[in-house]
């Protein structure tokens, strides 16, 4: 005379209904009405080009250029930037930061002594 043991399986927890089912990559389902991408812009500090200096790069493809800063905490500070696209001298440009500063050209370039 035994005593019949029962076994108990384990019960998965109900997932609360109001919570969205997630797939197998952690990311809830799309709702409806979402929209699918987000746009979010970076602060930008807006600057005149003053000078141009004139041409950079190895084929010659940037432009450097002084430009003072309008906005934010280095109003007024001068930079030097290097900018790729066609410039001229009153153009506003929109800096992502004003702490660095381009390297100045040297006039010594490719097959030049100094």
């Amino acid at each position: 005379m035994q005593k019949e043991e029962k076994k108990t399986v384990p019960q998965k927890p109900e997932q609360a209904k109001d919570k969205p089912k997630e797939d197998n990559k952690g990311v809830p389902p799309k709702q409806e009405g979402e929209i699918k991408g987000k746009v979010s812009f970076v602060k930008g500090f807006a600057a005149e080009v003053q000078e141009i200096i004139g041409r950079t790069g190895t084929r010659g493809e940037a432009v450097q250029v002084r430009c003072k800063i309008l906005e934010g905490r280095d109003e007024n500070k001068v930079l030097r930037r290097n900018i790729k696209g066609p410039i001229q001298i009153g153009d506003i440009l929109v800096l992502r930061e004003t702490e660095f500063e381009a390297k100045p050209l040297n006039s010594a370039g490719r097959g030049r002594r100094s």
